[in-house]
């Protein structure tokens, strides 16, 4: 059994879901495991982690779309606000979402479905560097 960790920085824009499918798979490729498991984790509290549909953009507008409606950006809403009128609506938002992700990898691939990508979910407003902690295990 074989394990190996490595962190991965993604730079974002903004809020909107990020495609981070190619670069996790690059890295998979370079590592000796055919079949195991992948765990992905977001080490932080304002951005998070999710499978989605990766053939169609809108799917991710809408999702973003959908998150801003069902957790506004209000200050009144709030207590915690000393970090931005985004900043506490990111935290729920992360709360909602996941921060970690554990995808089979088979034929030192993820096994992931056709149409299905991983995609880091920017909750807020301006851009960050965000670290993913990738960690395998198989053989």
């Amino acid at each position: 059994m074989k394990q190996v960790q490595d962190t991965l920085t993604v730079r974002t824009r903004g809020q909107g879901l990020i495609d981070v499918t190619r670069e996790i798979a690059t890295w998979l490729a370079g590592q000796a495991v055919t079949t195991g498991l992948l765990t992905i984790f977001c080490q932080h509290t304002s951005a998070s982690l999710t499978i989605q549909e990766n053939a169609d953009p809108d799917v991710q507008l809408d999702l973003a779309t959908f998150f801003k409606r069902l957790v506004r950006e209000d200050a009144s809403l709030y207590r915690h606000t000393m970090e931005g009128i985004d900043d506490m609506p990111a935290h729920i938002r992360s709360a909602l979402t996941d921060v970690q992700l554990t995808i089979p990898v088979s034929g030192a691939r993820l096994a992931l479905g056709t149409w299905q990508g991983v995609y880091l979910f920017e909750h807020r407003a301006s851009p960050h560097a965000r670290r993913l902690v990738l960690h395998l295990i198989g053989e």
